[in-house]
């Protein structure tokens, strides 16, 4: 891990930590520890637990994506790259630095770089599409909870969900017209040539000028003969999200609250779009302030700021915590083949 990673990852926990101080420091008073009493640890066991249940439906998300493409990716090392995945999302904007992870470890686990690039789009168009259903099907049966939520989460929501349709709708346009889209791209590669003028971009361009075709061919094996990995890749999405928003209700129990499934949801549902904009690093803050304004509706005040603090420790400090070790053997890996390519030395400067 570079210092540059480690200084983002500081960042993304300071803007965490920060609003977390700034919600208990406003919500936590003399019946706080009233409430507290009649709290069930065993609930927030069994949150942690659903979490990496969850994260085990993504692994085999990636798995049967794969297989679908005619690749053999081992549970374990799907289950690796996820993990790996969690860090780098983390504390990256939007949480966009795990595809480039999850791409990269899936192109060493010898799958074609078109392919895997096409596996993790595909794991987003899938995302984007469940969650617009769910959206549609929660707004409908609460509907009269959306007036006292904030205007702003509203509005980003909604932002969200144009740019998730935009993206369903290039992919559908690229697999109609794969070669106009391919030469729009090389196109705009060649104009940032032009401007850089870099050995490295030139090469970039060799390779995507090779793999977009891979890619290409990926996207219509998926609405085609490979059918069947988005089939199962939607049906493990589904599993993933429903367990991932389960978790808060589960930590409600475990604070001696009704679990609101239904309201609940909604609020994940709402949280998991906004998140998706590229705002701060990881979404530290977005979120924390995005739950606080939502669970304010059904949370008392007494406990709002620890139910926010146990949410994220599950849904965002513990992917710290889980992709710490799978990150560093990466980093280990890729130093060690930098080390022994011609010309480098064990510290890079050769």
């Amino acid at each position: 891990m570079d210092l540059s990673q480690k200084k983002w990852i500081w960042i993304s926990i300071g803007f965490s930590v920060v609003v977390l101080v700034i919600v208990l420091a406003s919500t936590l008073d003399q019946n706080t520890l009233e409430y507290l009493k009649q709290a069930n640890p065993v609930f927030l066991i069994l949150a942690v637990g659903l979490r990496l249940c969850s994260l085990l439906f993504w692994s085999l998300r990636v798995k049967m994506m794969s297989h679908a493409l005619g690749y053999k990716v081992k549970l374990s090392n799907a289950w690796n790259l996820v993990l790996a995945n969690l860090l780098v999302g983390a504390i990256t904007p939007g949480q966009a630095g795990g595809e480039p992870v999850r791409i990269h470890e899936l192109y060493k686990d010898g799958v074609n770089l078109g392919d895997a690039t096409a596996i993790v789009i595909m794991e987003r168009v899938l995302d984007g599409t469940i969650l617009v259903l769910m959206g549609v099907l929660s707004i409908g049966l609460l509907g009269s909870v959306i007036p006292g939520i904030s205007i702003s989460l509203i509005i980003a929501m909604v932002i969200s969900w144009i740019f998730m349709g935009g993206l369903i709708i290039l992919l559908f346009m690229a697999s109609r017209k794969p070669d106009k889209v391919k030469q729009m791209l090389l196109r705009l590669l060649h104009w940032l040539d032009g401007k850089i003028h870099r050995a490295s971009l030139k090469k970039t361009i060799g390779r995507v000028d090779a793999e977009l075709d891979n890619f290409f061919v990926s996207i219509n094996l998926f609405t085609g003969p490979a059918r069947r990995g988005l089939v199962t890749g939607g049906f493990f999405s589904l599993l993933f999200w429903i367990s991932e928003f389960f978790v808060a209700s589960l930590i409600l129990m475990g604070l001696g609250l009704p679990p609101y499934v239904l309201e609940s949801f909604l609020f994940q549902l709402i949280i998991a779009v906004v998140m998706m904009l590229p705002l701060t690093p990881g979404s530290s803050g977005i979120a924390e302030i995005s739950a606080t304004s939502l669970y304010a509706l059904i949370v008392p005040s007494s406990l709002l700021g620890i139910f926010v603090l146990l949410w994220r420790l599950i849904l965002y400090y513990l992917n710290i915590i889980l992709g710490l070790w799978p990150s560093l053997n990466i980093f280990r890996r890729e130093m060690a083949r930098k080390s022994e390519e011609p010309g480098q030395d064990p510290k890079g400067e050769g």
